[in-house]
């Protein structure tokens, strides 16, 4: 009896093992610890793939952008100023051309450069003494439509200095030692002699105007 109760017990125990067994199987797919993600997450990795794309895309574009916008800094700043400056240029006064009581001089600048520059608008005019003191205030600007006027090597640009002649205005006067021009959109002025008597430097009629650039050198 003892011989055949023995065999019965093990099956039992082995069936009861494989059971226990299962049941641990099904709780593991259960709860999602199989390791095996479900396919819906795949699907959202690939859905992003194109979003990080775009987002490189912009700093790419910079990034190939930046050495043009170097070369294009450098390109830039090689080019050659088009304006004249003062150390390319010449001044001096024309003849008088008196008129109506008033006394007018062509203020002539000359492109002494090896190259091609331009002009534009109203230069600068201040009487001086010996001693570089200004004589009387600043010209006026005379009413006008300021062009851009180009100066190929040895072209010249004239703008007209006007005032009363003092003799018949009565105004303060003063003999100037130099007149001083400054070229439009320049600091440094070109010194001429004045050679063309008193000019008025105080008074209600003391008043001075300059004209806008022209072509040539004079009326």
């Amino acid at each position: 009896m003892a011989n055949t109760s023995q065999p019965v017990r093990r099956t039992a125990l082995l069936a009861g093992g494989l059971a226990v067994l299962g049941l641990l199987s099904a709780c593991g797919s259960e709860n999602g610890t199989s390791g095996t993600p479900p396919p819906s997450h795949s699907a959202r990795a690939s859905d992003a793939a194109p979003s990080a794309g775009t987002a490189t895309d912009p700093g790419t574009a910079a990034a190939a952008g930046t050495p043009s916008d170097t070369a294009g800094s450098a390109s830039a700043s090689a080019r050659t100023d088009g304006r004249c400056h003062t150390s390319e240029l010449r001044a001096a006064v024309g003849r008088l051309d008196p008129g109506a009581g008033q006394r007018n001089f062509p203020l002539v600048l000359t492109n002494t450069s090896e190259r091609t520059c331009t002009v534009y608008g109203y230069p600068g005019a201040a009487f001086v003494d010996a001693s570089g003191k200004q004589l009387g205030p600043d010209p006026e600007r005379a009413p006008g439509s300021p062009e851009t006027l180009t100066l190929t090597p040895g072209a010249s640009a004239w703008a007209g200095l006007s005032f009363s002649s003092p003799e018949i205005s009565g105004a303060r006067t003063a003999t100037p030692a130099a007149l001083l021009v400054t070229p439009p959109d320049e600091r440094a002025s070109l010194k001429v002699e004045w050679t063309a008597g008193a000019v008025p430097v105080g008074g209600n009629a003391s008043s001075v105007s300059v004209t806008a650039l022209e072509a040539g050198s004079g009326p």
